[in-house]
């Protein structure tokens, strides 16, 4: 197996878990599904002159965020130069030497890679990453020799950051709750993050995952892919393989807003398979509110306590430090809604569509 020196020593770390390791924790039981697309949404018609039109957009997303917790976006505002000059970067920065990367402070010295905590095989992402908070996208210091990256990194989080706020809305005036809370009161850059994710080649063998299983702990995320594949997701209790469409990005929902819908949109599990031969980049936008903003359903009965996102963080935290694993939502249930997560669903199926306004 061919080594660089800007690949991180993911190949000791995982043959120390195995050599340790005595068995997988978690039993590849999941059947994976062929390659399939997820519901296609082209946002070009929310500036329709046609109120039915616009009206159809917005239902369109809320019904995907329901049945699927994914879907994609198509003529979404972010331009095909954009995303290139993005991801052109981020290789650039991702070939720097490992040391550079690990020990000189690049992007608020947010590099990460592999799985520090992990005990165990399954619980090991063969990858690396910088995430990075949105505060710290455009400052000058965090950039070390790699300049170039700032201006295209701020423009590209900018876009990303209003497109989220975009769909979020929508989502949140399809469950009434504009009237209680607005996505933008209590979502700020002290809390969003820029993710640039690289999945080296890996072909020591194909269980080994990019990033292991799990959902997201923020509102919604926004995924700009490349063409490489390997993102699954599970739909009706099997994997399923994300057929990657070169236009399109990719959103889905998070744990907050599960838990802000009352069990209406789905936070869905979901995962990196490495590749064998091709290394994989993408870069992940996480809307997320204030640590201190309370989270909780205006939908009664509730199927979750109230919990602020402090709470939910330190929790996710305390759960993975003494398990190697998210748990998530679950830590969160009201004693006897496992009951009610059932009827919830099913008498939430008539989804409100929301009159929106034509985009200038």
């Amino acid at each position: 197996m061919a080594h660089s020196d800007s690949d991180p020593p993911l190949l000791n770390h995982y043959g120390t878990l195995l050599c340790h390791s005595t068995q997988w924790d978690e039993p590849q039981t999941r059947v994976t599904m062929e390659e399939c697309q997820l519901p296609l949404i082209d946002l070009c018609d929310l500036g329709s002159d046609d109120e039915m039109v616009r009206r159809a957009c917005a239902a369109a997303i809320c019904k995907a965020s329901s049945e699927w917790g994914f879907f994609q976006v198509v003529n979404h505002g972010i331009s095909s130069q954009l995303v290139e000059n993005m991801r052109s970067q981020q290789v650039k920065l991702f070939r720097a030497p490992f040391e550079t990367k690990a020990t000189s402070g690049l992007l608020n010295n947010s590099y990460r890679w592999g799985s520090p905590r992990a005990t165990c095989p399954n619980q090991f992402s063969w990858s690396e990453a910088f995430h990075v908070p949105l505060t710290k996208v455009s400052d000058e210091a965090c950039y070390g020799d790699f300049k170039s990256l700032r201006e295209v990194m701020t423009c590209f989080a900018a876009a990303m950051s209003e497109l989220s706020r975009l769909l979020a809305g929508i989502l949140t005036e399809n469950l009434g709750h504009w009237k209680q809370a607005s996505i933008s009161n209590i979502c700020d850059e002290t809390t969003c993050f820029l993710r640039l994710n690289h999945y080296p080649a890996c072909p020591i063998s194909p269980e080994i995952f990019g990033l292991v299983p799990h959902t997201d702990s923020d509102f919604l995320t926004i995924l700009c892919q490349d063409q490489v594949g390997g993102l699954q997701l599970m739909k009706d209790s099997k994997w399923v393989t994300v057929k990657p469409n070169k236009d399109a990005l990719i959103v889905n929902i998070g744990d907050l807003f599960q838990a802000w819908s009352n069990d209406v949109y789905k936070s869905v599990e979901h995962k990196v398979v490495s590749n064998a031969t091709t290394d994989r980049y993408s870069t992940a936008y996480f809307l997320c509110p204030s640590y201190d903003s309370l989270i909780e359903s205006f939908v009664k009965p509730s199927i979750y306590r109230r919990f602020t996102f402090r709470e939910y963080r330190e929790q996710v935290q305390e759960d993975v430090r003494k398990t190697g694993y998210k748990v998530g939502l679950p830590r969160f249930l009201l004693k006897g809604s496992e009951d009610l997560t059932t009827t919830t669903t099913e008498s939430n199926t008539r989804l409100y569509i929301p009159s929106i306004t034509a985009k200038s």
